[in-house]
């Protein structure tokens, strides 16, 4: 039976990722992978933890953090830069490539090794599919050059490669934005509840991050409230 290895960030987008994978192969094939690599706060762990539970799937955390200890990107804890609070569209105008500030440099890239070579370990024997959950939104205007699916579909290639055309990379919404990927998700059951977005660890979301405002757009252009939103409002 195929395996599968979810990128998990505890996020909408990677839940969604892990919901398909455990629909699609059942829960005892599919294994979350979460990276630390330095972040600000825990709260997108501790919802991947979470997560992982709620599917009763095998959870592994890796540390990366060192890696990043030279990034000056406002997402790590070391960094002095302030998080942003403005859409990534407002971002994207002041810069000349379109890189955005929350950028952590070749995040997807690092993270997918890793997890390439955990599936080639953990699941030897047999065909394993890494699941990431890149999407259009993420790669729009160049924000985040490491979710292209350019970029996914040359590290995909290097991926199959490298594992003896054993461990395979899949991308299900690099051409999808975020408001298609949570349609798919409520058509799945899939625990929005749990997730965590915010790029501040406080106990409710800032909803003035770039992420914040891209994922409230997202549920709204579905017609329904974050319930992250609904809960830190009472409703």
């Amino acid at each position: 039976m195929k395996k599968a290895i979810i990128l998990c960030s505890g996020g909408v987008d990677s839940t969604t990722c892990l919901s398909v994978a455990v629909h699609e192969l059942g829960a005892d094939n599919v294994c979350a992978a979460s990276i630390f690599y330095g972040q600000k706060h825990e709260k997108e762990l501790e919802s991947a933890r979470k997560i992982a539970a709620y599917y009763h799937v095998k959870h592994v955390e890796l540390n990366l953090s060192s890696i990043f200890n030279h990034s000056k990107c406002a997402l790590l804890s070391h960094s002095t830069k302030e998080i942003e609070h403005t859409s990534y569209e407002e971002q994207i105008q002041k810069t000349k490539d379109g890189k955005v500030s929350t950028y952590v440099p070749f995040r997807n890239g690092l993270m997918l090794s890793a997890a390439a070579s955990l599936a080639a370990g953990l699941y030897e024997d047999d065909e394993v599919d890494i699941y990431i959950g890149a999407h259009a939104d993420d790669a729009a205007g160049n924000a985040y050059a490491d979710c292209s699916e350019k970029f996914l579909s040359s590290i995909a290639n290097a991926i199959s490669l490298g594992t003896y055309n054993k461990v395979h990379l899949v991308f299900p919404f690099a051409d999808k934005n975020k408001a298609e990927i949570i349609k798919a998700g409520l058509a799945l059951g899939t625990p929005y509840e749990l997730t965590w977005s915010c790029y501040e660890g406080q106990e409710e979301p800032c909803g003035t991050c770039g992420t914040c405002i891209d994922r409230e757009r997202a549920f709204a252009m579905n017609g329904i409230i974050d319930p992250l939103v609904r809960k830190a409002k009472g409703r």
